[in-house]
């Protein structure tokens, strides 16, 4: 038996990197799965076929979860499709990565709008479902980032330390309904986001990793899989790192 067997999931961003991982590893478990892009519907069809190769039920659909409208059309296309929705990963994120002395405000704008208010928006769309259910997974990916800082990248860091405080009010808000939230907070990941750094700033990650190696997307996709299963039924209101110990 499959841990999450009938269970529905959206997960924002879902079109490659860690997403793309969190979608193949809900679908390997049991769950229908959402996979949403804002833009690259080809990745997102690549996704949504790998998962149908393997024996999943799945959907794509396009949505830009920094506009309220959209993410109420994401979740509509879910319970059109499956009638219903258990859990949400809100992962879609972006960078604009600039020291503050130069960033724009349309850099902060931008990265606070898809990686904090997307989470509001999407949350806001399926919270009525999840209190009428008496049920659900509310999994926001952060970054060690959001609890460190990073010179670079204070519009990144602000908008993951943001979804710290906004995933521990749900977790008291929700919690009365059998609803948990909770964060996973990324490390160096292997994604498109980090194949663009230098090699002097992965030998610098590394030697701050005392596991020595960078994550895999599959290290992230492990933890939200079982923060949305039954096995973790008492968890919410934690943020857990998979950083390799990176923010120990």
């Amino acid at each position: 038996m499959k841990r999450l067997q009938g269970r529905v999931a959206i997960v924002t961003g879902s079109s490659r990197g860690i997403g793309r991982a969190i979608a193949l590893e809900l679908a390997r478990q049991g769950c229908k799965v959402v996979v949403n892009y804002r833009s690259n519907a080809e990745a997102a069809q690549e996704v949504l076929q790998r998962i149908q190769e393997e024996g999943g039920e799945a959907i794509a659909v396009q949505a830009d979860v920094s506009v309220a409208a959209e993410a109420e059309k994401l979740v509509q296309a879910t319970l059109e499709a499956f009638g219903t929705v258990d859990i949400l990963v809100n992962n879609a994120g972006i960078t604009r990565d600039m020291l503050l002395l130069r960033m724009r405000e349309e850099d902060w704008d931008a990265v606070l709008n898809t990686n904090l208010k997307g989470a509001f928006h999407c949350v806001k769309a399926v919270q009525r479902t999840f209190l009428r259910r008496r049920w659900g997974r509310i999994i926001n990916i952060g970054s060690v980032v959001g609890l460190a800082g990073n010179a670079g990248q204070a519009n990144y860091a602000a908008a993951k330390a943001g979804l710290v405080g906004f995933t521990k009010s749900l977790a008291k808000e929700l919690g009365s309904r059998n609803i948990t939230a909770n964060v996973v907070a990324p490390g160096f990941i292997q994604t498109d986001m980090t194949a663009g750094l230098s090699k002097e700033v992965i030998k610098n990650a590394l030697a701050l990793i005392p596991l020595g190696r960078l994550g895999r997307p599959e290290d992230v996709a492990a933890m939200v899989a079982f923060l949305a299963g039954e096995e973790a039924s008492y968890i919410t209101g934690q943020v857990i790192c998979v950083d390799g110990g990176m923010a120990m």
